[in-house]
């Protein structure tokens, strides 16, 4: 193996990955409109020239680091996977899994909110392939449960929304929440409260009667 060529692909991927940070940062706080290549270059610490080598449109940018969240998102969202696991075991590591995101992802979380608030004007298409066959295959596990009497019968798809929205706001609204606790950033205590909480909550709402 050539040594040379391994060190300059080791330092496009170290080059690739600083740009995708700063770019995923500004466009969470500012959106892709209010976003620029030369921000991007700036923040990264690097000329707008040479950003545009890697990246030669904000559009092929702004998609890349979709791809990365989404990348990244749906990995931890494997746990509904297997329908023959205890069902509050699954939903509870699913719970986690969500809020884990919100805490170590936060800016990528917003980045993909701010897409969907928008109207997934640019992501759209990617959402639909990627996203929607995820959300079926989670439905029908939640629907084999339903059948095998495992849990109770509920509208699977807006427990599912429910999920997302409860596990989400802790990135996409961290801003708030702080100002109401009344401290400068959410603590490791308040993501294990929610955990807890959120976890109980979707529990007993799908708890086959006895």
């Amino acid at each position: 193996m050539d040594i040379h060529v391994t060190d300059g692909a080791k330092r496009r991927d170290r080059l690739e990955g600083t740009i995708l940070a700063a770019a995923t940062r500004l466009f969470a706080e500012c959106g892709f409109e209010g976003t620029s290549i030369a921000a991007v270059a700036e923040r990264a610490g690097i000329s707008k020239q040479n950003l545009l080598y890697y990246f030669p449109t904000k559009h092929g940018l702004y998609e890349r680091v979709l791809d990365e969240v989404l990348d990244d998102w749906l990995a931890r969202m494997a746990h509904l996977a297997d329908a023959g696991a205890e069902p509050a075991e699954v939903l509870r590591a699913y719970v986690a899994a969500k809020l884990r995101f919100s805490r170590e992802q936060p800016w990528a979380s917003r980045v993909y909110a701010m897409e969907v608030i928008g109207g997934a004007k640019f992501y759209g298409e990617q959402i639909r392939a990627r996203v929607v066959p995820l959300l079926r295959r989670d439905i029908e596990v939640f629907e084999r449960w339903m059948a095998d009497g495992r849990i109770a019968r509920v509208d699977a798809t807006h427990l599912l929304f429910a999920l997302w929205a409860m596990t989400q706001s802790y990135a996409d609204f961290a801003a708030q929440m702080t100002l109401v606790l009344g401290k400068p950033e959410l603590t490791g205590d308040d993501f294990e409260d929610a955990e807890r909480l959120i976890g109980d909550m979707v529990v007993r709402a799908v708890a086959a009667a006895g």
